[in-house]
This record gives C-alpha cells, sequence and structure tokens, in this order.
C-alpha cells in the first residue's frame, strides 16, 4: 500500500492557494503575533493537528488546545498561533478549510453514530473529494465511525455495474474466490444476498433496501443457517430520520456517503 505524505499533501494545499505569491500579506509589517481559532458552534473538532502542520510550514508555531475528537462549544478556542503576520494571514484560509470540513465531518458522524446501537458500525464511502481522501476518512474515523476501504485496491466490492457488464454475479464471485480471501458483494434482492452467502462472499452489501426488506433477508439468511457466515451491510438513502430504523434491523453495518459528499463546514473563524 502507497503511504500517505501529510507534509506533501499540505504543501500542494498551500501552494495551490498562494501562488506565485501572496501579494496581499507582503503589504502588512513583519510583526510577530499571536492570533486564536474560534470556533462558533458545537462540534467535534477534527483537523487541528494538520491546521498546526499547515501553519508550521512557514515557520509558525501553534498550540492546540482542543484535541482532534473534542467536544467544543460556541466561542472556544480551538488552537492558538504564534509567527510572522504575513505567514500567518497566508495560512489562515488553508488551514481553517481542512479544519472547518474535517470538523464537519466528524460532527456529522458523530451525530449519525449516537442514532444506532454500539454493536453497529458506521462506515465512509468512497465519495469523498478528490484530493481529500485521507482527511475526509480520517475525519469520519476521529467522530466514531469506520474508514472502510480508501482505494480501489483494499478489497474486492463486487457492485451492481460490475454485475451489468459481466455474465453473472455467480461467475464474478468465483474469480473472485480465487485470487482473494475477502469481498463483498452489492445486492439488489433477498435471493442474490443468499447466493453471494452460500459462495463465501465476506460482507454483503443489501443497496437501497428498507429496514421491513432488510429484516425480511436477515430472516431468510438465518433460516438456511447463512447469517452468521457474513457481514450484512445496508446502504442507500440512509440519513439521519431514518438511520435508527436501519440500526434496528440487525445488521452489522450502515455506509452513509453523504457524511463525505455533503459536508457542512464548522463555522470557525481566526482572531487576532
Amino acid at each position: 500500500m502507497l503511504s500517505f505524505n501529510s507534509k506533501k499533501q499540505l504543501l500542494q494545499f498551500l501552494a495551490e492557494d498562494i501562488g506565485k505569491g501572496d501579494i496581499t500579506s507582503v503589504l502588512v509589517p513583519k510583526k510577530r503575533i499571536t492570533v486564536k481559532i474560534i470556533s462558533r458552534e458545537d462540534a467535534i473538532v477534527a483537523g487541528a493537528s494538520y491546521a498546526k502542520q499547515i501553519f508550521k510550514l512557514k515557520g509558525c508555531n501553534s498550540k492546540i488546545l482542543k484535541k482532534d475528537g473534542s467536544k467544543i462549544r460556541p466561542n472556544q478556542t480551538v488552537m492558538t498561533i504564534t509567527g510572522d503576520a504575513g505567514k500567518i494571514l497566508t495560512c489562515e484560509r488553508t488551514a481553517l478549510n481542512l479544519l472547518t470540513r474535517m470538523s464537519g465531518i466528524a460532527t456529522q458522524t458523530n451525530n449519525l453514530v449516537k442514532k444506532i446501537p454500539k454493536k453497529t458500525k458506521l462506515y465512509a464511502t468512497r465519495k469523498t473529494a478528490p484530493g481529500l481522501r485521507y482527511f475526509d476518512k480520517e475525519a469520519v474515523d476521529i467522530g466514531g465511525g469506520k474508514k472502510h476501504r480508501l482505494r480501489l485496491d483494499e478489497m474486492v466490492m463486487i457492485k451492481d455495474n460490475h454485475i451489468a457488464v459481466s455474465d453473472s454475479l455467480l461467475s464474478l464471485i468465483k474469480k473472485a474466490k480465487r485470487k482473494h480471501r475477502k469481498f463483498e458483494v452489492e445486492v439488489e434482492n433477498t435471493s442474490d444476498a443468499v447466493l453471494a452467502a452460500r459462495e463465501g462472499a465476506t460482507i454483503i452489501m443489501l443497496d437501497n433496501f428498507t429496514p421491513a426488506q432488510i429484516i425480511k433477508t436477515i430472516k431468510v439468511l438465518k433460516n438456511q443457517k447463512l447469517r452468521n457466515k457474513v457481514l450484512l451491510e445496508a446502504s442507500g438513502g440512509i440519513n439521519f430520520k431514518n438511520i435508527s430504523k436501519y440500526g434496528q434491523t440487525g445488521v452489522d453495518i450502515i455506509s452513509v456517503g453523504s457524511i463525505t459528499n455533503s459536508v457542512k463546514g464548522i463555522d470557525m473563524s481566526l482572531e487576532i
């Protein structure tokens, strides 16, 4: 697996914003200042460690007062930064963008986790912004969810479009079994769930099933002594309003794409 170089990624984020140079911040006096980042709303903090790294790239020192995973209230300080005024201002937007996005993901994840049984795990999906996947997924983890697979090379997941361009679901499963010990299969009906379980799927994703359909499928799998051989994942159209009902069905995993593809950033600001 390729290693993730956060410093390299953060340098790219800064370079994207700075371009050929911050032609506004060079106008301010050369002076050392101390600033603070304040939250304007309740949140779970995520990304403070990366914000600190961003300021460090320009020679600024930061002190984190609310670590990643901490709860924060309105008007509380997340961190303080000391350094050259111009350099702090150059880093301000990049640091805040990442911090507020990650905190939004962590907060939304945490709110959803509270609505399902502890034995049921909340998973992220690959519905992330290009270039931000590692940060998005880490924010999910900080909020109490699970990252699932980061990339396509981590686990086989047979989805509807794979089946559509192949001979059959069964043929794909047989090919997967020859090369991989673990694999996941997306199904759209109970009979395919039974087939996937019989053929040794590790995880079966029940895609766009209603809670009633999931309960029915679990009953069928139990009757055929297949339920304990697989993990069951509910996915599709699950949100804050209905996640409790899905949590009550007995699935092992609930995956929610909106926690990373419909992010509402937390309102934070940098104050001098």
